[in-house]
């Protein structure tokens, strides 16, 4: 009954930090609110009785990840205006294409059952007999070792290019920079 009121308390908290971080302006704000998501998901975990995966939560995402967003994002800057033209040709009509893509993929998962309704749910106490971090193992390096180890190297790939593009200088921004020569009015006697 605890588990209960403990996920309708923290459901509609996780819900709504997530819609504010989708429309928030600020990037700062978005981040913040991202990390009461990832701590509202730690909550999930352990409601669900798997303190690994509430601790992994709370230190790699709520802690390593979010700094190193907050540290990008304070690194290309915030109150920079973003211009809204299409840097490249036709970038709207592929996201538009990709996210209708990736639309019919769920609906089809869930139409189909895949995961959903294959008969009764696996016994947990015969799944987790070694533990619940032996039993996380055995799957994220047998069945999910490819992604696992696609995903770490997407991370690296994306942390060298955002220090790459933070290091980049633009033309303006050294013009900004030079020091300009202002006459100094003198005092009228």
């Amino acid at each position: 009954m605890a588990d209960w009121i403990v996920f309708w308390v923290i459901a509609p908290i996780s819900v709504a930090s997530a819609a504010a971080m989708v429309l928030a302006r600020n990037a700062v704000h978005a981040a913040l609110l991202l990390i009461v998501n990832f701590f509202t998901l730690a909550v999930f975990f352990l409601i669900l009785g798997s303190p690994f995966l509430f601790v992994v939560q709370i230190i790699v995402y709520a802690g390593a990840i979010m700094v190193l967003f907050l540290f990008v994002i304070m690194l290309l800057g915030v109150d920079r205006s973003v211009p809204l033209t299409e840097r490249i040709k036709g970038q709207r009509w592929i996201a538009i294409t990709l996210g209708a893509g990736l639309a019919v993929e769920v609906g089809l998962a869930v139409r189909l059952g895949i995961g959903f309704s294959r008969g009764r749910l696996p016994d947990f106490t015969v799944v987790n007999r070694g533990g619940n971090v032996q039993a996380l193992a055995n799957v994220l390096f047998n069945s999910y070792f490819f992604p696992f180890e696609v995903t770490s190297i997407l991370l690296i790939v994306a942390a060298i290019g955002a220090m790459l593009h933070g290091r980049r200088r633009v033309a303006e921004e050294e013009t900004i920079d030079a020091p300009v020569d202002v006459p100094v009015e003198e005092p009228v006697p």
